[in-house]
């Protein structure tokens, strides 16, 4: 099939920087989709001119109801970078559709401030929470974030400072590639009130404060890094979890009995594409899962209030399932062991001596390995000190 589809990247220079080839297309097509500043660019043009309904959603159907006739959309610089030509290429094969990139706004960024874009992590808030900043500081750590709009700057600026890192350079550049451009700078503390267009990309020096508590990205964040009630994967033991459980890009982990959320929002934390549903039944733990997820910078935890095994049906299917509470519930292993993808793994945590005989019922029926692990932490003993021992764990880990 010929591409019906034509999605065109524009700079701030406008329909004069595109090709002349491009423009063909553009005044070839039947309908064309873009935002009002976009719109506003092609007086002439005789085609259907729509722009974006909110949900996104009702348009993408309208533009998939003329599939087969010359169809473009306009974007802004590339399509395929956090644009609308990912959403498209959801629902249309590669040969229905022809992207044409413009320079992106990272890009953009990269030369104007001359970072090597290779080591800056780029993320984008438009249309996003902004407590996805959390997961990205880290010191001395560049990032590139595409605004919401001209209040961005400012909140990702007093985000920086309540994180501890009010040191950080921010820095705003506006309506880059035409003859609006402008940068403005200054210290995420010292960050001011001010007039800042919509269209604009802010980059973020990190510089850690004094005493600023540092959260890596790695398996095991303390355990106070979390509001808990006590249903909480220690630190050790959640680490081995973690490693046993295998986190990869783009794949779905199932927390069964989620507890406080740790295992599922360490997952989300490893990989930016990582997607997890927290499966909590108590109305308490399902507020702290909500609370924590916000604060450790993974909004997209997904939570479902439920009982397992019975919340499963219907859920996507998962690339890996830990469980980690409700062992005494009839059929969970079996359930989770049946809703698991091929090539999935399968994590289940048991400290007391009834969901420690669940576990061995199930190492013997399907294999797998079966694991103690016995922790010790150093604490006080009178005016002297000695190891005070965690409850120990038993651990089956199996891959389908």
């Amino acid at each position: 099939m010929t591409a019906w589809l034509s999605i065109i990247g524009i700079g701030e220079d406008g329909i004069e920087g595109v090709a002349p080839m491009l423009r063909g297309l553009i005044e070839r097509a039947e309908l064309i989709v873009g935002g009002d500043r976009h719109l506003a660019m092609l007086p002439d043009i005789p085609a259907r001119k729509i722009t974006w309904a909110s949900p996104l959603r009702l348009t993408v159907d309208e533009v998939l109801g003329w599939r087969g006739k010359p169809v473009v959309v306009l974007a802004t610089g590339d399509p395929m970078h956090y644009g609308i030509g990912v959403t498209f290429a959801k629902h249309v094969g590669r040969d229905e559709i022809a992207i044409y990139p413009h320079l992106s706004a990272f890009t953009l960024a990269a030369a104007r401030l001359v970072w090597p874009l290779s080591e800056v992590e780029c993320l984008t808030l438009h249309g996003r929470p902004p407590e996805l900043l959390a997961a990205a500081v880290a010191p001395d750590h560049r990032l590139m974030i595409l605004s919401n709009d001209g209040q961005t700057p400012a909140e990702v600026a007093r985000r920086l400072t309540a994180l501890g890192y009010g040191d950080s350079d921010v820095i705003v550049l506006e309506h880059m590639g035409g003859p609006r451009e402008r940068i403005v700078t200054g210290k995420a503390a010292e960050w001011q009130d001010q007039s800042i267009a919509d269209f604009n990309t802010v980059a973020v020096r990190c510089k850690a404060g004094p005493g600023t508590r540092l959260l890596h990205r790695g398996f095991g964040l303390p355990d106070d890094a979390f509001l808990h009630d006590g249903k909480l994967t220690k630190r050790e033991v959640r680490a081995a979890t973690l490693a046993a459980l295998q986190p990869m890009p783009g794949q779905l982990l199932w927390d069964v009995g989620a507890g406080s959320g740790s295992v599922a929002i360490e997952w989300l934390r490893q990989h930016r594409t990582a997607n997890a549903i927290a499966i909590e039944s108590d109305p308490e733990r399902q507020r702290v899962i909500e609370q924590n997820a916000l604060n450790l910078g993974v909004p997209q935890l997904k939570l479902i209030a439920g009982r397992a095994p019975e919340i499963f049906a219907g859920l996507k299917q998962p690339d890996a399932i830990f469980i980690g509470g409700g062992l005494s519930e009839a059929g969970l292993v079996e359930a989770a062991w049946g809703a698991l993808k091929p090539g999935g793994r399968l994590v289940a945590n048991a400290v007391t001596l009834e969901g420690e005989a669940t576990l061995l019922a199930a190492w013997q029926k399907l294999g797998g390995e079966l694991t103690r692990i016995a922790v010790s932490r150093a604490a006080p003993i009178g005016p002297y000190h000695g190891w005070k021992p965690l409850m120990p764990i038993t651990q089956w880990s199996i891959h389908r």
